[in-house]
């Protein structure tokens, strides 16, 4: 079973959807995957995703209101064989641990993902696309080995 974590700053907006993207596209290609997020700050440990995350997945017909916040912790880096990270400050902010095993890259290709947090709903759109596309470019990738 392939084991990914999705990495962004508090885990309630980018990484939530990311995860759940993850798992609806392998599902899909009937890849066998454990997925799951965390935060680099540990800020809302235990919260739901933001409203508006959960808002724009639910219009694609997904549901991640279950899902809690965390912050990473060291064993996710044997834990899980890849970290995606939704920027490259998160890359930066996981230079702090043992990276162990873990293979970590950025989610979207030599790109960062903007955080919506601070901005309009559409930005949580623009996010969710932008993490849609590169969700399936790495199930592709996954299921090529």
């Amino acid at each position: 079973m392939l084991r990914v974590l999705i990495v962004c700053l508090g885990n309630i907006c980018r990484s939530p959807i990311g995860e759940e993207l993850i798992r609806q596209h392998a599902k899909r290609s009937n890849l066998n995957i454990l997925v799951d997020s965390a935060g680099t700050k540990g800020w809302h440990a235990g919260k739901a995703p933001d409203i508006r995350s959960q808002e724009v997945v639910q219009n694609h017909g997904f549901d991640i209101s279950r899902q809690k916040s965390r912050a990473i912790k060291s064993n996710d880096f044997n834990a899980y064989e890849y970290i995606l990270c939704m920027d490259e400050q998160n890359m930066r902010d996981l230079s702090n641990y043992d990276q162990g095993s873990a293979k970590i890259s950025l989610f979207v290709k030599e790109q960062n993902v903007p955080d919506p947090y601070y901005g309009s709903e559409d930005g949580f759109e623009h996010v969710y696309n932008m993490l849609d596309r590169a969700a399936q470019l790495w199930i592709q990738k996954w299921l090529e080995k």
